[in-house]
């Protein structure tokens, strides 16, 4: 099927920096050990190595993503990112989700591999209840299209659309994590970035969180 976003093909998708990247960053300490879960075409990891100044290993499930990432020199392996992990228990300082926890058929067992093999997590997500796609829904009665970039509801790979409410749901049946801190994205647009302050549920179109241990 064309235009089909299940099964990625990185060599199509442009090099573009994604604008989550710099505020992933300044969650990191310089030296840390990160692990980068679903890592696609690795500009993430080498963002984080150059900026960051951290070591880094990735986890991507396609093949065109996995060697893109290994043309480069990045430590990545092919493997899903929703089951027991080939890692340690602490062997990362940190392990960061970047936008696809909603693209996993078992976020729940993403986030306990996460909180197993790493001290912290870093999870960011686009917000499905933001206001433009409850607006999209209640005018137009069908899967709001905004936030699944141009895919439909059949074709996507969006398969676990998540709210920040239904984040904080995921954490409490996980246990044992608790949010340290929240950054967002901004929507470039200065009356929506303070309404994003005072109601984030509705007016925060990508969240970041950092994520710590009880």
């Amino acid at each position: 099927m064309r235009n089909d976003n299940r099964n990625y093909d990185y060599s199509e998708i442009p090099v573009n920096r994604r604008p989550e990247y710099s505020k992933i960053i300044s969650l990191l300490n310089k030296g840390e050990k990160v692990l980068d879960l679903g890592c696609g075409n690795g500009l993430l990891i080498e963002a984080m190595q150059q900026e960051g100044q951290c070591s880094c290993k990735g986890m991507e499930l396609s093949e065109s993503g996995v060697e893109i990432c290994r043309q480069k020199g990045l430590d990545v392996i092919t493997g899903r990112i929703d089951e027991t992990l080939p890692y340690g228990d602490n062997e990362f300082d940190v392990a960061v989700c970047n936008v696809t926890i909603q693209m996993v058929l078992y976020p729940e067992k993403l986030l306990a591999e996460m909180k197993r093999v790493s001290r912290r997590q870093i999870i960011s997500f686009p917000n499905f209840a933001y206001f433009m796609n409850r607006l999209d829904m209640l005018v137009n009665g069908r899967m709001p299209t905004r936030m699944l970039f141009g895919y439909r509801w059949y074709n996507t790979g969006h398969i676990h659309q998540l709210s920040v409410r239904d984040f904080n749901e995921l954490l409490q049946a996980v246990g044992g994590l608790h949010t340290k801190r929240k950054l967002y994205v901004s929507a470039g647009f200065k009356p929506i970035d303070v309404l994003g302050g005072l109601f984030p549920g509705w007016f925060r179109k990508t969240v970041i969180l950092e994520i710590v241990k009880e």
